[in-house]
Parts: structure tokens; C-alpha cells; sequence
């Protein structure tokens, strides 16, 4: 049976036993578990990522099912597999989803109080560099403003709310999204004093032969030839592999060996420049976005400006590319 006629044959009877089921009408908190165990494909990820037990989240599923009558997902080897009335059930999900988010954002772009949360997200370097300055400074304006940081590696997805606004070094493509670009720093060679008195510095054309390397792991992991600052690195030693900023830091400022990093932060951390004439191809960049719906949210508009400000004041580019209007 075709998709469409699927659809023409269940959507109405399931939109029918979500009105008539026990004399309600669907939970939106059981349809929100049902897209989380969708997307997670299993009970245990969907129970993380919504707040709840595995039990219950188990329990809700059952019960939602028996409200629909009807089998929503196959349980298989691979995960949580949705059946074709699970796929029509899918729609009408993602759209109260949608519309439940549009609520949200809409009634909350007219919000002038200077109080509730602001949830932000950005990697754990940034976040510790420059948020965390900008949450003291909203702090003492606005002390009813609460701000949830997630320092995590996982991107959030702010169509769906899942963050009020990102400072990230990857610039987004959605239309609904407005960004601000706070930086544009150089990338330098680094190491750290004890480094040096153990090993001396490269010498230029020779690969980095008998020298430690520390690297970004996403760029490890792109499987191109690897350089620092121009010089290719296949004579060195890799030692180790990060997969945050704020980590391979720690490795450069530990001794492990040279990398490559953020000339502002670099310098901040006391680590000694190596071949100074030379950066790499590909500049540090961190962008602000936020939704266009949350801009003139007083509370968001008030953490984006803070967060402005701390860039503002850090050595760099100062010809920031601002995409999004000001907030009066």
C-alpha cells in the first residue's frame, strides 16, 4: 500500500480516536514522547532527552498507542522503527510541535520584562572565555534574568527551541535565523615554555621531524593532508587527538606538544608564539545567532548585547559583520 493511501486511510480514524480517547484530546507531553523516541530510537535516549524514566516514558508510549488503537512503532534490532500509521501519525506530531514552538517564540518576541531564563549554547572555550563575563555582567544589570549555558558538542537546533542563542564558530544557513559575526582572529603555532626547553623550536621545511603534535580531532578525522600554519605535519609525532578547543589548549599549555590555536586565547594563556610571520588558511570565526521571532525579546536581547560587548573588548578583527538589526 502507497504512503498516500495509508494516510487517506489512517489519518482520519487516528485523528478520531484522539478526540474520543477517554474523552480527551491528544496529550501534547505524550505526542512530544512519542517524537523523542522517533528520533532517538529507543526508550532509554527518548527518556534523556525528555526528563523522564525509562519506565515511564515506556508506560506513555503503550498508553499513547492504546488512545490512537494503533501500533505506532516496530520494536527491532536496530531501534524504535515506525509502522506506515506511525509515519501519518508523524505529521500531525511535527505539526503540533511546530505550532507549539510558534506559541512560544511568538508571545516571547513582545516580552519586555528583564526577568525568566535565557538558554544559550556555545563550546566550552568560548563559553568559559567569554559567556561566562557576559552572564556576570547581565547579572548585575538584571539579577531576575537566569541564563542556562550548555557547553556541549552537540549543536542546538534553535528552530525547535532547543536554545535562545548560539555562540558557535560555524555560521548558520536557515533563513529564520539571524547572525552576528563577534570575531575574526588568526590562527597561530603555539607551545608552552617547558616544551621548548625539552625539544626547541621546528625549523621551518623540515615537516615538524622530531617534534609532538597536538590536533584537532574533527580535522584529524577529515582525512586531508595536515598542516600547521602552512608546514606539513607527516614527519612529526600526533600524540594526541582533541575534540574541543578548550582541551587542546590544556595539551599545548601541559607540554604534550605544538598545536595550532586562536591567537587571542593563545596569548591569554601565556603560550609562546612559534614562526610568528605565519597563520593558517583558515581564521578562527565565532557567530552570535539567535531566531528573528527572539530578537526583541527584552531578556535575549540583553544576553546578545552583553555577549557583544565581551567580544568588543577582546584584541582582533574589529570589522564585525552584523546581519541582524539592533534591538530598539
Amino acid at each position: 500500500m502507497a504512503n498516500d493511501e495509508i494516510a487517506q486511510r489512517f489519518s482520519r480514524p487516528l485523528m478520531q480516536n484522539c478526540i474520543e480517547a477517554e474523552g480527551s484530546s491528544l496529550n501534547w507531553d505524550d505526542t512530544r514522547i512519542f517524537l523523542a523516541i522517533y528520533r532517538e530510537r529507543s526508550l532509554r535516549g527518548a527518556a534523556r532527552l525528555v526528563g523522564l524514566d525509562q519506565a515511564t516514558v515506556g508506560r506513555r508510549l503503550a498508553a499513547l498507542e492504546r488512545a490512537l488503537g494503533a501500533t505506532l512503532f516496530l520494536r527491532t534490532s536496530n531501534g524504535y522503527v515506525l509502522t506506515p500509521v506511525g509515519e501519518v501519525a508523524l505529521r500531525w506530531a511535527e505539526k503540533m510541535e511546530q505550532s507549539a514552538i510558534d506559541l512560544v517564540r511568538q508571545t516571547q518576541g513582545v516580552d519586555e520584562r528583564l526577568a525568566g531564563e535565557v538558554r544559550v549554547t556555545t563550546t566550552d572555550a568560548i563559553g568559559l572565555e567569554f559567556v561566562m563575563s557576559a552572564i556576570r555582567h547581565l547579572h548585575d544589570e538584571h539579577p531576575n534574568v537566569r541564563v542556562l549555558l550548555d557547553t556541549s558538542t552537540q549543536v542546538q537546533n534553535l528552530a525547535r527551541r532547543e536554545a535562545d542563542i548560539a555562540v558557535r564558530t560555524i555560521k548558520p544557513d536557515n533563513p529564520d535565523l539571524l547572525t552576528r559575526r563577534l570575531a575574526v582572529w588568526p590562527v597561530g603555532l603555539y607551545a608552552s615554555v617547558d616544551y621548548l626547553e625539552r625539544h626547541g623550536e621546528p625549523v621551518p621545511g623540515e615537516s615538524f621531524e622530531g617534534h609532538d603534535l597536538v590536533c584537532y580531532l574533527p580535522h584529524m578525522q577529515a582525512r586531508r593532508l595536515l598542516t600547521f600554519v602552512g608546514e606539513p605535519i607527516h614527519a612529526g609525532r600526533i600524540v594526541s587527538g582533541l575534540n574541543s578547543s578548550l582541551l587542546l589548549r590544556a595539551a599545548v599549555g601541559a607540554g604534550l606538544g605544538l598545536g595550532e590555536l586562536a591567537v587571542p586565547i593563545a596569548e591569554r594563556d601565556g603560550l609562546v608564539r612559534i614562526w610568528p610571520d605565519r597563520v593558517s588558511a583558515m581564521a578562527y570565526e565565532v557567530w552570535m545567532v539567535t531566531h528573528k521571532d527572539l530578537r526583541h525579546t527584552a531578556r535575549v536581547s540583553a544576553m546578545i548585547d552583553h555577549i557583544a560587548k565581551v567580544f568588543e573588548e577582546t584584541p582582533g578583527d574589529k570589522k564585525n559583520s552584523v546581519e541582524f538589526p539592533p534591538s530598539s
